[in-house]
């Protein structure tokens, strides 16, 4: 089935059918189990909420998706809005250099680990391709058990950019494909993903890094809601509202920096009541956190390159955090941004990802 270039893109209106588990799942009018899972919402992601309301009923008339997103805590795994299931935790690889993604890649798979994060941008395909085949020809996975993830930076809006990406990976397909950042013309890189699910290329596209009239003007122009969509997200910035948003779709939320990124995690890892509940549970704090993130119901790809590290991130589920820490961990939430957007990101985040352009 042929997705609806923007350019042919009449009214809002159009219908499109419900995908296969490499098709197209259309996005979906605000369903009535959206607020599912959303808790204590800041003052100031509720504002951003109320703004994005009446944009998102803009879009109100398109088909919903293939099904409703199902996320369970406890077999780690979320089954997306076009039937593609979804590990809920893995690993990233941002900043790491190839040599290091193989091994990091490689130790997470050997750990258990079946979600493996990386972009265009990191330059670092290679090497997670190469953890990958390690792993398979080491027989401890094989390429259908795994779910793995790239994206696509302005200068790649093309076909060639996807092709490379696979080629870089080694990989037929991906799981999933993001436009990684709302940068250039980003519409044409959402149809762009969307070309490839439809060629086979990726079984799931994402958008990463959008806000939320951003993502409304994707899905308007194209009549495609993704079916992730990636923000930085952490104890101090918890996202509810956006996660709030992006039910109303069937679209996951997946975070980047779940325990804050480098130079920020051992905040949280020294925080006294996130110290407290890893005491009660006899866990390490990193773990409280990322248990906490599946418990509220987001995917999470802590980055390491420490073999110790990836193994207790894959630890999470022989505990599980009561009513009372949830709030506790709630409680921390600042509306606070580490690194937020490119418009928002500082000069070393900027230059981490070497020759690639940040084009308007």
């Amino acid at each position: 089935m042929a997705y609806m270039s923007r350019r042919a893109f009449i009214g809002l209106s159009s219908t499109l059918a419900a995908g296969t588990v490499f098709g197209l799942g259309a996005c979906s009018a605000p369903s009535a189990n959206s607020a599912n899972s959303q808790q204590q919402t800041s003052a100031t992601e509720a504002s951003q909420a109320e703004a994005s309301g009446s944009a998102s009923s803009s879009v109100a008339s398109l088909t919903a998706p293939s099904q409703a997103l199902s996320f369970d805590v406890e077999a780690g795994k979320v089954t997306l809005s076009n039937g593609v299931e979804m590990p809920t935790y893995g690993i990233g690889t941002y900043i790491l250099t190839p040599e290091q993604a193989a091994e990091s890649v490689f130790w997470a798979i050997e750990a258990g680990a079946r979600l493996i994060d990386t972009a265009a941008a990191y330059n670092n395909e290679e090497g997670v391709g190469q953890g990958i085949a390690r792993a398979i020809d080491a027989g401890l996975v094989q390429r259908e058990e795994l779910f793995v993830t790239t994206k696509l930076w302005n200068n790649g809006y093309s076909e060639d950019g996807v092709n490379g990406a696979l080629e870089r990976l080694g990989l037929d397909y991906v799981d999933l494909l993001f436009v990684h950042q709302a940068m250039g013309d980003y519409l044409h890189g959402y149809e762009i993903v969307l070309q490839a699910m439809e060629e086979e290329k990726t079984r799931s596209v994402g958008l990463s890094n959008h806000t939320n009239a951003q993502f409304v003007e994707v899905i308007s122009a194209l009549g495609v809601a993704p079916q992730v969509a990636q923000y930085e997200c952490h104890p101090h910035l918890q996202r509810h509202a956006a996660q709030g948003f992006l039910a109303q779709y069937e679209t996951q939320l997946e975070s980047w920096f779940p325990l804050g990124g480098k130079g920020n995690t051992q905040v949280f890892l020294e925080d006294e009541t996130i110290l407290g509940i890893a005491q009660a549970h006899n866990k390490s704090a990193a773990q409280i956190i990322e248990r906490w993130h599946l418990q509220e119901g987001r995917v999470i790809m802590p980055g390491s390159h420490n073999q110790d590290h990836i193994r207790e991130n894959t630890a999470l589920f022989d505990f599980s955090l009561s009513d009372d820490e949830m709030a506790s961990i709630r409680s921390l939430d600042q509306n606070s941004a580490y690194y937020g957007m490119v418009g928002s990101m500082s000069q070393d985040v900027l230059e981490s990802f070497g020759d690639y352009t940040f084009e308007a």
